[in-house]
């Protein structure tokens, strides 16, 4: 009798789920924009000028909350990164790259006195955390935590696209949807705000609340290359710079796979002339 039991609350409990998913999917976030990305596709390659924009970006807006704690800054003159220059095959020799880390202060250990310090930064020295601690960044920032922007590109499903639409995606809230002052509507944002709507539930806006308030507009990076900076080139550009820090070795990955592709079909073909060969004369 039990069984029977679990066995009828377990179809219920998939019949009410499938009931409920359409529902809840209705009032989720738009799909995020389509971009176009120098990178994609098999033989796709990094922008080096659009990363170097990006770069930007996150330095003088991103960066002040959000960390990137697993890039050192000798990654940044790695082969296929932004500052990469051929005449400096090891990247802790970069004279560009030295300039950018030596911006930069981290904690450190006095070797004499064992006292705790800051000294300005190496190339083999990762991107240090604006923040001390959790609760320092939580407390700066309306009780949410800025999240790691290392691989960030890769942990979102649609990946540059979903940073690009979350930055250019804030709109003005409309008429009927409940909020307080630390939350921001966004309709690229996962959320569900049936119990925000005081409208029909029939027309819940897509979209939902993010805790960080619109970190781009026009004009407030310039770009050393002249490049207008809108809102959509800022966006594009530290996109492409966050999807370089969450994969930067994608070009050698697919010249890799490239090469392995090559080989496999080569290998094919010896394979198949040495199989004509050796059973030519018999019968099959």
């Amino acid at each position: 009798m039990l069984r029977k039991l679990s066995v009828i609350a377990a179809v219920a409990g998939l019949l009410t789920a499938g009931v409920a998913g359409p529902a809840l999917a209705a009032h989720g976030a738009l799909p995020a924009k389509k971009v176009e990305w120098s990178f994609d596709g098999p033989f796709g390659k990094f922008d080096q000028a659009q990363l170097q924009r990006g770069y930007k970006v996150y330095r003088e807006v991103c960066s002040a909350c959000h960390s990137m704690s697993l890039v050192s800054f000798r990654n940044l003159g790695d082969k296929g990164g932004p500052f990469y220059d051929k005449k400096y095959p090891n990247s802790n020799d970069n004279p560009y790259v030295k300039a950018i880390a030596k911006d930069y202060e981290v904690a450190d250990i006095d070797n004499e006195t064992g006292d705790a310090i800051k000294r300005p930064a190496t190339p083999a020295d990762r991107f240090p955390s604006p923040f001390p601690n959790e609760a320092a960044a939580r407390a700066s920032n309306g009780g949410a935590l800025p999240p790691d922007m290392s691989l960030l590109a890769k942990a979102r499903e649609e990946g540059p696209d979903h940073i690009y639409s979350i930055v250019t995606g804030y709109a003005a809230p409309p008429p009927g949807l409940k909020m307080d002052a630390t939350q921001h509507y966004n309709q690229y944002m996962a959320g569900d705000l049936s119990s925000y709507w005081s409208g029909s539930h029939e027309h819940v806006p897509p979209g939902g609340f993010i805790a960080m308030a619109p970190p781009l507009k026009a004009g407030q990076v310039t770009f050393d290359d002249g490049t207008p900076s809108t809102l959509d080139q800022e966006a594009k550009d530290v996109a492409a710079f966050l999807m370089w820090a969450a994969e930067p070795k994608l070009e050698e990955r697919k010249q890799t796979g490239f090469a392995v592709l090559l080989y496999l079909l080569l290998f094919a073909g010896l394979l198949y002339a040495s199989y004509r060969k050796v059973w030519k004369n018999e019968s099959h």
